[in-house]
């Protein structure tokens, strides 16, 4: 019987290959032409890490490539990410610059709010002397920067591989004598030697991770956005066999390694996902996306890319998505494009009228997803000459939803949509260029729709009301008032009318129907009222209509009977300890001074 013994392939070393003159790359990059996109026979396919995370660079790679964020901003913005990405920290970590007195404030700041996630890591170049001052400031791990291309050795360094790779090394014995775990960073990974000079330098990492038992970290970066998505692309550029190389035949577990990208060919999202999904943990972005020349992976991109990738939410609350995004734009004055995906003011306002008339039908056929939900967004309409009457009568809907007006939902053939669409295309025929701006659109609907808005006398109807349960409430629980003692009653009254001015007149009526007490505001109005003492108010409604429904209760306009003036009654029970209706106060309110009222509230205050 044959028997043999299976031939195990031998585990690979790798040599360093210390060139005399730069291996550029020149078939790929020809640098006077677009580079090259190469392929080969051999496809990659994809080896998911077992668990996915995103750490942040917004406070390092994004101030690069915008006017620094003060010590206070970041602040909020990390505190911001710690809500955005919860408590089993999707955003797990967050770098900072750490040199001048400003970044060391805002770390200071970080640390002090006592998250847990994000984790707060530093930056240094690879100077030795520079642990010291990471150490001083407390952080666990640092950044570290470690170019790997003949770009960067050659003609930036101005080294050979050989000297570069032991300064390198020399910088990361030092990081660990200080007990900081380095983070290397692979800078301009998709135009470097990777067998030639990438993995023999990882491979010593790994060496001295296992020697000193602390997890040393490599950052793949993709620093001029040369990374490729493709399956049968050729490295360096091919993200899904970088991937493979580090963790597949270097052996380099997927938590310790992490991608960082850059946008020059409108692959930065795309390509860092890639890299989550063929063995990689850690995705590096930046809220908004800012970061050096084209940005770096948008943060919020990449959390809604994780829930999708995971099926749920994992504890992350997309919501803080819109919080970030309004404090950029109201805060830190940056003006966000507003078609930028899920921040921008306009990425989920539709112009097109045939789009506006699916949304009428169901919202589902052109939101990509319950944006009012997820991101605290409603759907939005833009008015122009494209909206047709289908985004004229959406428009006007979610006007209804932001302001709570009692209507029913407004139909395109609604006459009023046609002779506001007759006033837009008008203004498009005289050369218009720009949208219809809200306020145009908000005269227009109080013109052809005024069964839209809220007339002036509901306003001072709803402003006597605000007033009455604000005034009620100050009274009716007052231990004077529960004595039902009318002297005792009548002095506290008299004192809290005076601060009411629109007030004409205040009474408590026993639940015999019989009144107790009664508080005029005008000189000369007293004897007008007293017949009032006499009459039995069992049957009046406003007395009624407390007793009945326990509720409070106020009328529409009238003239007073024994003034003249116009008025409105607000009445409101009074109720003993036990709950018990014992009387009901009834307030008659001025009109005129109502309305003077009103004027001179802000919108919010002005109605219920």
């Amino acid at each position: 019987m044959l028997r043999f013994t299976p031939l195990v392939q031998k585990k690979l070393r790798y040599e360093l290959v210390d060139v005399k003159q730069p291996n550029l790359l020149r078939e790929q990059f020809p640098y006077s032409e677009v580079p090259r996109i190469l392929f080969e026979n051999r496809q990659v396919t994809p080896s998911p890490a077992k668990e996915i995370w995103i750490t942040d660079t917004t406070f390092r790679d994004g101030q690069q490539s915008r006017p620094p964020y003060s010590p206070e901003h970041i602040e909020h913005l990390y505190d911001l990410m710690n809500k955005l990405g919860g408590p089993n920290g999707i955003i797990r970590q967050c770098e900072f610059f750490v040199y001048s007195k400003k970044d060391q404030e805002a770390i200071e700041r970080c640390m002090a709010l006592g998250h847990q996630y994000p984790e707060i890591t530093g930056w240094i170049r690879a100077n030795a002397e520079d642990f010291q001052l990471v150490k001083r400031l407390g952080l666990k791990e640092t950044g570290i920067l470690t170019s790997v291309s003949d770009y960067h050795i050659f003609l930036k360094l101005k080294k050979t591989r050989r000297k570069v790779m032991d300064d390198y090394l020399a910088t990361i014995k030092e990081a660990l004598s200080n007990g900081i775990i380095p983070r290397c960073h692979f800078e301009d990974i998709t135009r470097a030697d990777i067998y030639g000079f990438c993995l023999p330098f990882a491979e010593e990492l790994m060496k001295l991770s296992q020697q000193s038992k602390i997890p040393i970290k490599i950052r793949l970066c993709d620093t001029m956005g040369y990374g490729l998505t493709y399956p049968s692309a050729v490295l360096p550029r091919s993200v899904p066999k970088l991937a493979e190389a580090f963790h597949k035949e270097l052996g380099i577990p997927s938590q310790q390694l992490e991608w960082h990208g850059h946008n020059d060919f409108h692959k930065v999202h795309v390509n860092a996902v890639t890299a989550w999904l063929h063995g990689i943990s850690a995705l590096n972005a930046s809220l908004i996306g800012y970061g050096e020349r084209t940005g770096n992976p948008p943060l919020e991109g990449a959390i809604i890319e994780y829930i999708g990738l995971k099926g749920r939410n994992c504890g992350i609350d997309t919501r803080v998505i819109t919080e970030i995004a309004e404090y950029y734009r109201e805060v830190i004055k940056v003006d966000i494009p507003e078609n930028y995906p899920f921040v921008g003011i306009e990425c989920n306002t539709t112009r097109a009228g045939i789009h506006a008339d699916g949304l009428l039908k169901n919202p589902e056929i052109y939101n990509i997803f319950d944006t009012q939900k997820i991101l605290n967004r409603p759907i939005k309409v833009m008015v122009t000459d494209k909206s047709g009457l289908a985004g004229i009568a959406q428009w006007l809907n979610d006007y209804l939803k932001e302001n709570p007006i009692d209507h029913e939902p407004i139909s395109k053939r609604h006459p009023g949509v046609r002779h506001i669409h007759e006033w837009v295309t008008e203004q498009y025929a005289q050369g218009r260029t720009s949208s219809i701006s809200s306020d145009e659109m908000i005269a227009q609907a109080k013109r052809h729709v005024p069964s839209m808005f809220e007339s002036d006398f509901q306003k001072v109807k709803n402003a006597a009301v605000k007033i009455g349960k604000k005034f009620a409430a100050s009274i009716c629980k007052a231990p004077e008032i529960l004595t039902l003692e009318p002297k005792t009653m009548e002095a506290f009254i008299k004192k809290a009318v005076r601060a009411v001015p629109s007030i004409q007149f205040v009474a408590i009526t026993n639940r015999d129907g019989k009144q107790l007490i009664q508080i005029h505001t005008q000189r000369g109005d007293k004897g007008l009222f007293r017949p009032l003492f006499d009459l039995d108010f069992k049957e009046k409604e406003w007395f009624r209509n407390v007793i009945e429904t326990g509720e409070a209760y106020w009328s529409d306009l009238f003239f007073s009977r024994f003034t003249g003036r116009l008025i409105m009654t607000f009445a409101e029970p009074i109720r003993d300890k036990d709950g018990n209706i014992v009387a009901v106060l009834d307030i008659d309110f001025k009109f005129d001074d109502l309305t003077k009222l009103v004027n001179q509230l802000p919108a919010d205050q002005a109605s219920v």
